[in-house]
């Protein structure tokens, strides 16, 4: 049986829902866009709790000083998420710029 969301917690992941692909944002950030500038921490817990990890991109959120932080499914898969979303978006700017390129 799927466990009721926190008014709190459905506000944390409608807004780390909007993280870009490829973009990192704060526990701060979060906490701030939410209406609660001192609820970093809760923010973290609430995203350790997260059930919609394909939906909700927790591995997004970082700490102040740009360090992955703590992830539910461990703190090296988190770094080859982020990494993995860098290279993709990338390799996308690349693959558009050749697109556009031609040789005569």
């Amino acid at each position: 049986m799927a466990k009721e969301l926190t008014r709190f917690e459905e506000k944390v992941y409608t807004v780390v829902k909007k993280i870009p692909f490829g973009e990192t944002r704060t526990y701060k950030w979060v906490a701030e866009k939410i209406g609660s500038p001192n609820a970093s921490k809760a923010v973290g817990n609430a995203l350790n709790k997260n059930p919609f990890p394909i939906i909700v991109p927790c591995h997004r959120v970082v700490n102040s000083s740009g360090y992955p932080g703590k992830y539910a499914f461990g703190p090296g898969l988190k770094k080859k998420l982020l990494a993995s979303e860098k290279a993709t978006k990338c390799c996308q700017k690349y693959r558009k710029k050749l697109k556009n390129w031609s040789v005569n």
